[in-house]
Order: structure tokens, then sequence, then C-alpha cells
């Protein structure tokens, strides 16, 4: 048993539960390691999928409760397979087997004590690729410090400045505090973009916001703010793929699709602040297609 998880306080919740005797927090997880997927992905940002695929983990639970959430049954930890720290480092490795052009880990920083261990075994073992730390950027600077030893990139969201939309929507009001921090810590370890022959992305960080409709101007407000202050040391991903989930029933303003002119005009916006090499999405990203199957 890892001691980190006796007073849990790995989340920004700090809920200090005893996950190592099955109590559970606001992540739905005990120490238990918990797995819902682990294949080749290719629907990330080119820079990360390649043509290989990018070998994407996809970790139970969550510290957020986004009501939008794709991801929701695993989330929510209604999925997931438990998992050692060896068959969680075989994984890894049998990812690299496959060509995958890095290891990403999606929402794990809950598991960040067994997760570093796995990794500093698979990399024993003979793993090369990079690490990318798939974060919701809801993580406490001090998780990022523990884990910094083993990640190469950070793909991690910026959601909300309004604190407001973010209590609303994922219960979670200090959530544009938080994520601030937590981009500037990254930051510290991971300011340049390095990519490879192949224009696969080696070290760096992407950040990445989902606009939510009717929501317009907080997108603005997101994106301004990151190329204030980063510029072009980070690469930024605005999405357009939000799907409504079930849930969202409760929130009618948001039970829609983002309208392709509500994009256009946070594009317009983009390139008025002079942002000129950023992703953007085409043509139909919000379908369910998009939204892998958990096993």
């Amino acid at each position: 048993m890892l001691q980190e998880y006796n007073n849990c306080r790995l989340c920004p919740r700090e809920c200090g539960v005893n996950r190592n005797q099955n109590e559970k927090g606001i992540c739905r997880e005990t120490s238990d390691i918990m797995v819902g997927r682990a294949d080749l992905h290719f629907w990330e940002e080119p820079c990360i999928s390649g043509d290989n695929g990018s070998g994407t983990v996809f970790f139970a639970g969550c510290s957020l409760g986004c009501v939008y959430c794709q991801n929701y049954q695993l989330s929510r930890g209604k999925k997931g397979v438990k998992t050692t720290e060896d068959e969680l480092s075989d994984m890894f490795l049998q990812l690299q087997n496959k060509g995958a052009h890095n290891i990403n880990l999606v929402t794990a920083e809950h598991f960040a004590p067994g997760v570093k261990n796995a990794l500093i075994k698979a990399k024993e073992k003979g793993m090369t690729i990079p690490v990318i730390l798939n974060s919701s950027g809801y993580v406490k600077e001090s998780t990022i410090d523990y884990m910094s030893d083993v990640i190469d990139i950070y793909l991690v969201d910026f959601k909300y400045m309004d604190s407001t939309l973010a209590k609303k929507y994922s219960y979670a009001e200090d959530y544009p505090a938080v994520a601030k921090k937590a981009i500037e810590k990254m930051f510290e370890y991971k300011n340049e973009l390095h990519f490879g022959e192949d224009d696969i992305l080696k070290e760096g960080i992407i950040i990445r916001h989902l606009c939510i409709p009717g929501h317009t101007q907080d997108t603005k407000d997101v994106i301004a703010y990151l190329y204030g202050k980063y510029k072009d040391n980070v690469k930024l991903s605005i999405m357009s793929q939000y799907t409504p989930m079930p849930e969202c029933e409760k929130y009618p303003e948001i039970n829609r699709k983002l309208t392709e002119t509500e994009y256009e005009n946070i594009i317009d916006f983009c390139l008025s602040l002079g942002i000129e090499d950023a992703y953007i999405q085409e043509g139909d990203s919000a379908q369910e297609s998009f939204i892998p199957e958990f096993r």
C-alpha cells in the first residue's frame, strides 16, 4: 500500500479519505488502479496521434464532475478493470510495441503514485517513447511536481475563466484559479515545444479548450488569457466537438451542439489576437463516434 492514499490529498478537493481502506472521495476511486481502456488512439491532435496513433490509457474516476463529460461512465467510476503496477507497465510496453508514438495518460492524477511507479518500471524494461499527462487542468501543483520526472508532454484542458460556469457545470468553483496555477507549474518544466523529424511532439505543452455552446465570451476570455501569457511557447487547441450528454438535459442552455457561426466567431477572434498557429477542428466533429468504447 502506498502512503499517499492514507489521507488522500492528491487533487484540489483534498478529501482526506483513506483510499487504502477502500474509502472513496470525489474521484470515486480507492487505491486500486482502475483502467477503462488501453489502445492506440487516432483522434488526438495531429502531433500527438500521428500516423500510428497515441498509446492511450484511460483511467477510471475524476476529481471533476463535468455535466457534459463524454467519458462519464468511466469518469464516474462505473467502469474499469483493476490493474497492478506491473500489469500497467506491461500495457505501456505493449503500446510501444504496437508502434504508438507516445504513452497518453488520460485522467491519471488521482492514481499518481501507482502510475509513476509503473512508468519507472516500464522505462527500466525498455520504454523509450514520450509520456503525456492528459489532464483536466484541475490538478495540484504538488502533484505536477511529483510526476514531473516521468512526464514529457502536458496535454491539458483550460475549461473556464468564469468561476460561476465552473461551479455550475463542473462542481468546481475554484477551477479557473487551480488551472492557472497548474499550467504555470507545467510551464516551469516544459516551456518550449520540441518536435521530431516526423512532426510528432516530443516535449512541451498543448492547452485545449472545449467551446461550450452559448458561452462564446468565456471562450474568448480563456483564449485571450492563454495567448497573452504564453504566446507561441505552447500550442493551443480550440475544440468544437462538444456533444451534449444525458446529464445536459438538466441544463437546456447547453443541451445542444456548438453552431458553425459560434465557432467561426471564435476563430475570427483568435485571428484578431494574432494567433496563427493553433489547432482547430473542421466539419462535424461533434459526433458520438469520437467517444471511444470503454471496456
